[in-house]
């Protein structure tokens, strides 16, 4: 081979690896789920944003697009770092994560959007949700600690301090409360665990307590007496007593009055509401809905504008675009899950592996859940739809998980 014919090779060939680095499918169904979450929150919120007086720039669907665009900068700016070099610092984001929870639960510094949650930090003209950020934190800090070799995954030392780095986050965020949040760390953390290696038998006895626990909650929550009853949140009980469908009064004491009945029999009425009328709306959807703006259930204050355009966007969505925009959605989100874990399957090493297992497992979790209790298949828990809630923490993190998985892959095999 002459020396051109081999200058030839040496400097096309990355060229042309280098044409193909980005992964342009999963962009293209970022993109249209972005699309999708611009029109629904604009569906959602235009008329009761224009009705107000506010000025253009601060109607909701406008500061939607905002996030987006300073979520895109911040999934480039991921990009551009090594995710090694990201790796060296997850510990400090990790612990820095931590201090914010922590600060959240301070009065006067933790804010609540209603319940008397304390999820948010008032920064005056935004706020934003620490809980967001914290679980791309722990993504971070727990590849990088489960990226040592396998062998030492076996130790009961090592095995139970990455439980360790779990348990934390999800304390602080149950304890804001914020069950939704909390929850999707358990699968995240479980699936990154298995896939590093660590011994099965850990894993099942985990699996098996935390499964074990849960039923415990469930009979509390169904059964028990109200003197023997486990202290949750009365929302978060409700919500458990709709989910199952579960009779108000038949938990009151035996000697309950009339008017106590009555008072459980409306509080059940309400805690229902939101969940009958995104039933409603998801099935008056039909084949292709009733069009863009056209939803009645959401026109007629029937779906609330409180939760329309967050937790009930996918109600909106399935009203007026129907069966049709429904699927179209979800294989949008089947693109970005199945090419996430062919990154992950490609990564040059554990540390990649681990990291897009991680994002993958957490924006599945998320995605279930959300559209799962607008559909009554799961209970309502406020877990944002990725990409298509309205809320800038929510849009913040999933774009720079999905910055993450484009690293990921930009440093995969060759």
């Amino acid at each position: 081979m002459t020396s051109n014919a081999l200058a030839q090779v040496t400097f096309e060939t990355p060229l042309r690896v280098r044409r193909r680095e980005l992964d342009r499918p999963q962009i293209a169904a970022v993109l249209g789920l972005v699309t999708f979450g611009a029109l629904f929150v604009w569906s959602a919120t235009h008329a009761g944003d224009a009705g107000s007086g506010l000025a253009w720039f601060e109607w909701r669907w406008v500061r939607q697009c905002v996030w987006y665009a300073l979520g895109a900068a911040a999934a480039v700016a991921v990009c551009a770092v090594d995710y090694r070099t990201l790796a060296r610092w997850s510990y400090v984001a990790y612990w820095l994560a931590m201090l914010l929870l922590g600060l959240v639960l301070v009065p006067g510094i933790g804010t609540s959007h209603g319940w008397g949650a304390l999820r948010w930090i008032d920064l005056g003209p935004v706020q934003f949700q620490p809980s967001e950020f914290a679980k791309l934190a722990f993504i971070l800090a727990a590849a990088n600690y489960l990226s040592r070799p396998p062998e030492e995954l076996r130790q009961a030392r090592v095995f139970w301090t990455g439980i360790g780095l779990m348990v934390l986050p999800f304390g602080l965020i149950l304890k804001e409360p914020d069950l939704g949040s909390a929850l999707v760390l358990l699968p995240t953390g479980l699936a990154m665990m298995f896939v590093a290696g660590a011994p099965r038998k850990y894993l099942f006895r985990l699996v098996g307590g935390v499964g074990a626990l849960a039923a415990l909650l469930l009979v509390d929550v169904l059964f028990a007496p109200p003197g023997w009853r486990i202290k949750l949140e009365e929302y978060q009980r409700d919500r458990l007593l709709v989910y199952f469908g579960r009779d108000f009064t038949s938990l009151a004491p035996p000697n309950a009055t009339a008017a106590e009945l009555e008072r459980l029999r409306e509080r059940q009425r309400d805690r229902s509401y939101n969940v009958r009328q995104a039933s409603i709306a998801v099935g008056s959807g039909g084949l292709t809905g009733k069009g863009l703006g056209r939803g009645t259930q959401k026109a007629l204050g029937f779906l609330p504008p409180s939760v329309a355009h967050n937790d009930f966007i996918f109600s909106v969505l399935a009203e007026e675009t129907g069966f049709v925009g429904s699927v179209s959605v979800l294989a949008l989100y089947a693109v970005v899950l199945f090419t996430g874990l062919r990154t992950a399957g490609q990564a040059r090493d554990r540390l990649g592996r681990l990291l897009a297992v991680g994002v993958v497992t957490l924006l599945f979790s998320q995605v279930f859940i959300n559209i799962g209790m607008n559909i009554r298949l799961m209970p309502v828990t406020g877990v944002p739809l990725p990409l298509l809630s309205y809320g800038g923490s929510s849009v913040l993190g999933s774009l720079i998980a999905i910055g993450i998985l484009q690293n990921v892959y930009l440093r995969r095999k060759g």
